[in-house]
């Protein structure tokens, strides 16, 4: 199954791995190191959650050139 990632709004952790394929102590090593995006919790206290314009630029940065 292939999870894509909404247009606009928010994403949970669980998507985020779905897309990009790190186990989380590396997402979390890398959000500590400034590697990934940080987090909002604008959503609510208990809610951990990445704005999907930032996974999406990440995505891009990170993606290899294609030559053809």
């Amino acid at each position: 199954m292939t999870t894509s990632l909404p247009d606009v709004g928010y994403v949970r952790l669980r998507t985020i791995l779905s897309v990009i394929p790190v186990s989380k102590s590396t997402w979390w090593a890398g959000v500590k190191s400034g590697r990934y995006p940080q987090p909002t919790r604008s959503l609510g206290q208990r809610i951990t959650a990445w704005r999907v314009e930032d996974i999406r630029a990440l995505i891009v940065a990170t993606a290899p050139e294609h030559v053809g």
